[in-house]
C-alpha cells in the first residue's frame, strides 16, 4: 500500500511539548476554519453581502481543504514534516491577516481559499505524528491529545471568536488568530524534531478506501452528518437573532454554552467510541437531528434555544472522534484517514453552501429542518448499512 522512503529509529524519549504544539496547531487550524460561523452578521453588514453569501466563507475553505488534503500528501511525499507543518502554519497566519484587512468581500474569499490550503495539508500530516513523537506505549494518549485540538476548536473556537468580535470587532478576531498562528509557527520549528518522510502514499491507496464496503459506509455517514450539522450551525447566529430575539451578548453566551457542552461530549463519546463507534455515531446523529428539528418547529425563547443548543453541542462534540475510531476499526489506515479528512471538509463546504441557499431563499429557522433531515439520514445509514458490515459495531 505504501512505498518506504526511510526507516527512523523507534522513539525512546517522549516529546510532550512537541505533542502539545501539534495539538495547539490543530486547534488553530480548525478555529480558523470555523471562525466565520459566529461573525456572519457583522462581516456581511460591513462588506455589503447577505447572510447566505457570507456563508461562502465556510464553503470556500472546506472545498479547498477537501482537495488539498490528498494533493499535498502526494506532493510533499519526500519533505521533512516539520518544515511542511511550519510552512502551512505560516500560510494560515498570512491568510487570517489578509482576512482581517480585507476591504471587500472578494478579498475575504481569497483569504479563505488560502486558509483551506493550510487546513487540508495540516490535517493530513498532524494525525499521524503521534507515533513519531512518543514511545509506542504512549502513542494512544498522544494521538488523543492531538485530536483533542480539533474537537476543542470545533466547539470553543466559534464562541471565543464571537467574544473577541463583540469587544473589538470581527477584524480583531481574525487578527488574533493570525497572531496565534505566528506564535505556533515558531513553536513548531523549535519543539518538533526533524521528521523526514517515512512513506510515500500512492493514488491507488486513496481509491482503495472507496472500494471497501465498510469504509465507504463511514464516508457516506460522514458526508451526511457533517453536511447536516454545518448547513444549520453555520447560520446559528442569524437564527438566534431572528427566531429567539438574541442580541450579540446573548449569542456569545449561548455559543459558549454550546462549546462547553461539546468538549464534554467529545470526551464522553471518545471513551465509548473506541469500543462501539457505529452505535455511538447513531446516537449522536439522532440527538443532532432531534435538537435541530425542535429548534425549527418551536424555537421559542432564548432559554429554550440555549437548552437545545447545549444538547446539540454534546452530540456534535463527539462526532469527530467517533468517525476517526470507526475508520480505524474498519481498517482504513492512513489512506482512510486522508479520505475522511477530504470528505469531512467537503461536507463542511457543502453544508455551508446549501444552508446559505435556504437562508436566502426562505429563512434562518428553515435551515434547521435541512440539518435535521440530513442528521437523521446519517443515523439511518449508520444503523442499517453499517450493521451489515463486521467492523465498527
Amino acid at each position: 500500500m505504501t512505498t518506504t522512503v526511510s526507516h527512523p529509529a523507534p522513539v525512546k524519549t517522549a516529546r510532550p511539548l512537541a505533542v502539545a504544539a501539534v495539538a495547539a496547531g490543530t486547534f488553530t487550524i480548525v478555529t480558523s476554519e470555523m471562525l466565520p460561523v459566529g461573525l456572519l452578521t457583522p462581516i456581511g453588514a460591513d462588506l455589503g453581502v447577505s447572510d447566505g453569501t457570507a456563508g461562502l466563507m465556510m464553503t470556500a475553505p472546506g472545498l479547498v481543504a477537501a482537495v488539498a488534503a490528498p494533493l499535498i500528501t502526494l506532493a510533499a511525499r519526500r519533505l521533512d514534516r516539520r518544515l511542511v507543518l511550519c510552512g502551512l502554519m505560516a500560510l494560515l497566519a498570512a491568510a487570517n491577516l489578509l482576512a482581517a484587512l480585507a476591504p471587500v468581500y472578494p478579498i475575504m474569499l481569497a483569504a479563505r481559499v488560502l486558509t483551506g490550503v493550510s487546513i487540508g495539508g495540516f490535517w493530513a500530516f498532524a494525525v499521524g505524528l503521534a507515533v513519531r513523537l512518543v514511545p509506542e506505549p504512549l502513542v494512544g494518549r498522544a494521538a488523543a491529545t492531538i485530536a483533542s485540538g480539533i474537537a476543542v476548536a470545533s466547539v470553543l473556537g466559534v464562541p471565543a471568536g464571537t467574544l473577541v468580535s463583540s469587544v473589538a470587532g470581527w477584524r480583531a478576531a481574525f487578527a488574533a488568530v493570525a497572531l496565534l498562528a505566528v506564535l505556533l509557527c515558531v513553536a513548531l520549528a523549535r519543539l518538533l524534531p526533524a521528521l523526514p518522510a517515512e512513506r510515500a502514499a500512492r493514488v491507488s491507496d486513496l481509491w482503495r478506501v472507496w472500494r471497501t464496503g465498510p469504509l465507504r459506509v463511514v464516508l457516506v455517514v460522514t458526508a451526511l452528518v457533517v453536511t447536516g450539522h454545518f448547513a444549520a450551525y453555520t447560520y446559528v447566529r442569524p437564527f438566534l437573532e431572528q427566531a429567539a430575539g438574541a442580541g450579540a451578548t446573548a449569542v456569545s453566551a449561548v455559543l459558549l454554552g454550546y462549546g462547553v457542552a461539546g468538549v464534554a461530549g467529545n470526551f464522553a463519546a471518545g471513551a465509548r467510541a473506541a469500543r462501539r463507534p457505529r452505535g455511538v455515531l447513531v446516537t449522536l446523529a439522532l440527538l443532532i437531528g432531534v435538537a435541530t428539528a425542535v429548534l425549527a418547529a418551536a424555537p421559542g425563547s432564548i432559554g429554550t434555544a440555549t437548552a437545545l443548543l447545549v444538547l446539540w453541542g454534546v452530540a456534535y462534540g463527539g462526532v469527530s472522534v467517533t468517525l476517526q475510531m470507526w475508520i480505524v476499526r474498519a481498517g482504513g489506515g492512513e489512506a482512510g484517514m486522508a479520505m475522511l479528512t477530504a470528505v469531512f471538509n467537503a461536507a463542511i463546504s457543502l453544508g455551508a453552501f446549501a444552508g446559505g441557499r435556504v437562508v436566502d431563499g426562505a429563512s434562518a429557522p428553515a435551515v434547521m429542518w435541512l440539518g435535521a433531515g440530513l442528521s437523521l439520514a446519517a443515523a439511518a445509514v449508520a444503523g442499517i448499512a453499517g450493521r451489515r458490515t463486521t467492523n465498527g459495531s
